[in-house]
Parts: structure tokens; sequence; C-alpha cells
């Protein structure tokens, strides 16, 4: 029988940063359904229509900004040197420049 293994804790800032990240890539299949509503209903084209894809124009323009407001606030934390929870890692670079290894 497995014993029951403890919950994993992630750190409360970087689990906010990556739902933020989430909504930031979620936001245009978003925008494609606010825009493609109006064409699914059909009929004629009136003020009505044209108002409501301005409005979500305006709200996806406007949300995109508060994103990226909170992902640049996360990124500003992050260069200060604080724990993000995520393993430092060089990405498959190696950091030692030439002359060090010609010694």
């Amino acid at each position: 029988m497995r014993t029951p293994r403890e919950p994993l804790f992630l750190a409360r800032q970087s689990y906010r940063k990556r739902r933020i990240e989430d909504a930031a890539r979620l936001l245009p299949l978003l925008g494609v359904i606010l825009f493609l509503l109006p064409l699914m209903v059909g009929g004629e084209v009136g003020s009505m229509r044209l108002a409501y894809v301005f409005t979500a124009w305006f709200l996806l323009i406007f949300s995109a900004g508060i994103l990226s407001f909170f992902l640049g606030q996360n990124l500003d934390q992050d260069a200060s040197g604080e724990d993000t929870g995520r393993p430092e890692s060089s990405g498959g670079i190696d950091k030692t420049s030439d002359d060090t290894r010609r010694l």
C-alpha cells in the first residue's frame, strides 16, 4: 500500500505568477471567441453588434494591460533576487568564458 505523500507546497508568488502567465496565454483565445460570437448569431449587422465588437476589443486591451502590469511586477521581484520556486538552470549554455577554458 502506498504511503500518503505530503502536499506539494508552492511559494505564493511563483504560483500567482504562473496563473497570471496562464491567463495571458488564454487571452488571445478569449478574443477569438468574443469576436466570433456576433458572426455565429447571423442576421444583419447593426449598431449593437458594432458596439459589442468595440467593447470586446476595449476589454481585451484593458485585460492585456492589467496582465502585463502584474507580469512586470513579478519580473521586478525576480530581478531583486527573490525566490521564484523554480530551479536554476543554465539552459544548456556554458557560462564559462573562452579565456578560462584555455587555461
